[in-house]
């Protein structure tokens, strides 16, 4: 959701914008996303309605998600490390679309954007202080499913030699093998009670090939004593769509055939992070444990033949496990939406633009986490929790209005549960930012939605005059 989404025929942008009017529009009212859902002809593969015009330019908020921050302080890092700011492409893509087509498409952008480049002069320049003075080849930076589109744009995006014409691949926070996340999304019309927005972005979830290619792909689903993967028709119980999710299917299979090379995953920790779920007549209850496996595939268990839960963290949206097709990764302490605008994943990406070999990756502070609900009531009470920590003398957090000079410190006490937490309450319906920074750690950061959900004054949960 990192892309600036603009509707071509009703000539206005339908994702990206972040003031609090467009927001409360947005997730509050009938229509409010309602151009965001799939047509017929776009799932026919007429994607000519909706155009990715660029990269996000501020916050921007969704349910379950908790928001995405901007992309500018990372592409200024690029452009600063590179030779020149023309070495650097920066690519927006619909995102509610398969990655199969994106990748298609940043596969042949790519392959443009070098051939541009070694036509430079400021890379004939660069090229002779390179070792050899080889040519230019190209690194790719991916947050979330950016990485898994750059994945498929190297392997099944139609161009053989774009994969020996590139160095590396950094992706961030990527969930190769999806999310718990998108099961949340789309049964959100089918679990309750749960806010407006919640409900809104499941309507408009249910057409996307993109969200049904994020579901969880790992052992996730506790079926009795057994614990297996989602199947297309468990999609479907869920509130999903099955052709959607057998595509998905096909779709990885052959993904996984190829390997990604030459991949360096940032991967988040410390981050409260579903992992598996239960399905309960339609409705999921999602936890924040994932299982193991041996060699043989056996799922471990105890003594009792139950088996062995485990809790890994991530980074609010991905966990661990999932973040990444290697066993080595380079972690940092940062929520989802954050991670690739936070100062150490910033430098660590710095890093990788300078090296000519795999130098291994960088070992992590011990860090916080940071847990607060995603949208709430202006003048509500809500908990604002820090993990990872219990001395509230080593955390200094504030929250802050995302648009004006609203901000208050937040005075964190210990709890019983060895973290930290404060009652917080916002002032009025706008997008607000928690951040919370430790003096031996990193900085975390996290978006709020303060809103009135009464934005319909209808009581119809899903804007199509149903109300169920």
């Amino acid at each position: 959701m990192g892309s600036e989404l603009y509707d071509t025929v009703a000539g206005r942008t339908i994702w990206g914008l972040a003031n609090g009017s467009w927001l409360g529009r947005a997730w509050l009212t009938r229509d409010g996303l309602a151009p965001l859902r799939l047509t017929d002809e776009e799932r026919a593969g007429d994607h000519s309605r909706v155009r990715a015009r660029r990269l996000l330019r501020t916050p921007a908020w969704s349910p379950f998600l908790r928001g995405v921050e901007p992309y500018h302080a990372l592409v200024r890092t690029v452009e600063n490390t590179t030779a020149h700011p023309d070495a650097v492409m920066t690519f927006p893509y619909d995102w509610r679309l398969s990655i199969e087509v994106n990748g298609r498409r940043l596969a042949e952008e790519a392959r443009a954007h070098l051939q541009r480049w070694l036509a430079h002069p400021a890379q004939s320049a660069a090229r002779r202080q390179a070792v050899d003075e080889r040519p230019a080849r190209l690194v790719f930076v991916a947050h979330s499913m950016g990485g898994l589109v750059t994945y498929a744009a190297l392997t099944l995006g139609g161009d053989r030699d774009l994969l020996d014409d590139t160095r590396g691949v950094m992706t961030l926070g990527t969930p190769f093998q999806g999310s718990v996340v998108a099961a949340n999304i789309l049964n959100a019309r089918q679990g309750g009670p749960l806010p407006l927005p919640h409900t809104r972005l499941a309507r408009a979830a249910a057409t996307m090939p993109a969200v049904h290619e994020l579901l969880p792909r790992f052992l996730c689903l506790e079926d009795g004593p057994d614990v297996r993967r989602l199947t297309a028709v468990d999609v479907a119980d869920l509130g999903g769509d099955k052709d959607l999710a057998a595509a998905s299917e096909g779709f990885f299979s052959s993904l996984y055939a190829h390997e990604l090379p030459r991949q360096r995953p940032v991967v988040g920790i410390r981050q409260d992070t579903v992992q598996s779920l239960r399905l309960v007549d339609g409705v999921v209850h999602a936890s924040e444990y994932c299982f193991r496996t041996d060699g043989d595939g056996e799922v471990k268990r105890d003594a009792n033949g139950a088996p062995l839960r485990y809790r890994v963290w991530g980074d609010g949206t991905v966990h661990r496990g999932s973040a990444s097709l290697l066993r080595r990764t380079v972690p940092v302490s940062a929520q989802h939406g954050a991670i690739a605008q936070g100062r150490e994943a910033r430098r660590i990406v710095a890093d990788f633009l300078l090296e000519d070999d795999h130098l291994g990756p960088d070992q992590a502070e011990d860090g916080i986490g940071l847990n607060v609900p995603d949208f709430v009531g202006p003048g509500t009470a809500w908990d604002c929790c820090v993990t990872g920590t219990d001395d509230p003398a080593q955390v200094e957090c504030v929250v802050s209005a995302a648009e004006g000079d609203w901000r208050r410190p937040v005075r964190l006490e210990a709890g019983d549960d060895d973290r930290l937490h404060a009652e917080v309450t916002l002032p009025r319906e706008g997008l607000y930012r928690v951040t919370a920074r430790s003096e031996t750690g990193p900085t975390v950061t996290q978006l709020v939605f303060a809103g009135a959900e009464d934005g319909n004054g209808d009581g119809d949960a899903d804007g199509d005059g149903t109300g169920d």
